[in-house]
């Protein structure tokens, strides 16, 4: 079978107009047999907000009514309402018992369980959807395959136990019907619900299209593709029609918003094409990411990462320095700071970092410069972008550096990465200057 995995993002679930787009591109293609699902927008991050604590009685049932409203106004536009409002209502319920949970606040393990019901709704709801517009589906809790380790919050899938699980309990029923499921989510070995972390979604719709050996697996989100840079910045930002692995991978770390990173290490182990399209907008098409494309341009692409720091750490010891940068990348690595960029000199370090966490970044980063400030002098120049073009061979062909360093030798760099990747450049700039700076490469190099 030619299987074909469409995952939906939040704003194409988000209400029964918007899922009636899903429908339109499941039945269009026939080989589109397993449908992944987000929460509905806004609900994952009122379930964190739930989760944090430290509500008042009535936050927390505002917060809950608002989730209610929801999913009833979804519910309440089937031609069927009743079919599914009974077992909706019951979700809804237990929600609402773990939101009350006294240790919830200090649990990942309660979160996480709290934190599934958004896509657990969603996955109910579009499975009526899809069944009153003829199409035959049925619901499927992607928690039966889906074997994780209890690393709550961001889980670590069992990829072969996912496999085996996969072909006994979902191929069969991928013969005769669509299949809704649910991203993000999965389960322990003893039956605790796990998330999949940040990008889980996209995740899961690629380890699914790796264990049951899809064709495609396809993106739909509210972008017709992967933009040149954000239309938001450049209004003559366009959509590009493919991307390599790298490429989207470079782009997707260094703040493209579309994709997450490990959203395609499933798919390029399996050289599975992955596909990026708007559920508005399907006929438009969008961007195809594949091992190799056809054309490898020099310059493909721009990003920006906002809010960020550079660290700059001085020690005045000149001996035994392997052992001071090992013991900087240890204790970043201790609060799960992840670097970015890095350069070095005989006496100093500079380099900027993120979280695995994004969540976490702030305060993160807090407790690791005060560790760091007790082996050396420690200097943080804030509010700065960290702007990366992405392209192929950049470090290889004659003249490319030329061109990038033309169109910024008025701005201030305050840092450079370059070279230890073909397929980028980054550099920080002055957060006031990185609009002007990213509308003017694009104009020059795209």
């Amino acid at each position: 079978m030619a299987l074909t995995i469409a995952k939906f993002g939040g704003t194409s679930v988000a209400s029964y107009e918007a899922m009636q787009n899903c429908v339109r591109i499941v039945n269009h293609n026939p080989s589109c047999k397993l449908v992944v699902t987000s929460a509905p927008a806004g609900i994952t991050n009122h379930l964190v907000s739930l989760g944090r604590g430290g509500l008042s009685t009535e936050q927390r049932d505002d917060i809950i009514e608002k989730i209610r409203t929801q999913v009833s106004g979804i519910c309440e536009q089937l031609k069927e309402p009743e079919l599914v409002k009974k077992k909706m209502m019951h979700l809804l319920a237990d929600m609402e018992q773990i939101a009350l949970v006294p240790e919830l606040p200090n649990s990942l393990a309660f979160q996480d369980k709290l934190l599934c019901y958004g896509e657990r709704l969603a996955s109910l709801l579009l499975t009526a959807c899809i069944n009153e517009s003829g199409k035959q589906a049925v619901e499927f809790d992607v928690r039966t395959v889906m074997r994780t380790d209890n690393n709550f919050g961001s889980a670590n899938p069992d990829i072969e136990v996912l496999a085996e699980l996969a072909k006994e309990k979902l191929q069969v029923l991928l013969k005769d019907s669509v299949v809704v499921t649910q991203g993000f989510i999965g389960e322990t070995e003893d039956g605790q619900t796990t998330t999949l972390g940040r990008g889980g979604s996209d995740y899961t719709a690629a380890l699914l299209s790796e264990a049951l050996k899809a064709r495609k697996c396809e993106i739909w989100t509210d972008v017709p593709g992967v933009f040149s840079t954000d239309p938001r910045i450049v209004s003559d930002a366009y959509p590009l029609p493919e991307l390599s692995y790298d490429e989207a991978a470079e782009m997707a770390n260094f703040g493209a918003k579309v994709l997450h990173p490990a959203t395609l290490a499933p798919t390029l182990r399996n050289n599975i094409p992955v596909f990026v399209g708007s559920t508005k907008n399907p006929e438009l098409g969008g961007t195809t990411i594949v091992k190799d494309c056809q054309e490898e341009p020099t310059f493909r692409a721009i990003t920006r990462r906002g809010n960020q720091q550079l660290v700059t750490l001085h020690t005045p010891k000149l001996e035994r320095a392997s052992q001071f940068i090992g013991k900087v990348f240890q204790t970043l690595d201790n609060y799960g700071l992840s670097i970015d960029l890095i350069t070095t000199s005989e006496t100093s370090i500079s380099l900027t970092f993120n979280a695995v966490h994004e969540s976490n970044l702030a305060e993160a980063s807090k407790l690791a410069l005060a560790d760091l400030a007790n082996i050396c002098v420690v200097e943080v120049t804030p509010n700065l972008d960290l702007i990366t073009i992405v392209g192929n061979k950049l470090h290889a062909k004659n003249g490319s550096a030329g061109e990038i360093f033309e169109v910024l030798r008025n701005v201030r760099i305050r840092m450079i990465c370059y070279g230890a990747n073909p397929h980028n450049i980054s550099f920080l700039v002055e957060d006031s200057e990185s609009t002007e700076v990213i509308k003017n490469l694009h104009k020059s190099l795209l």
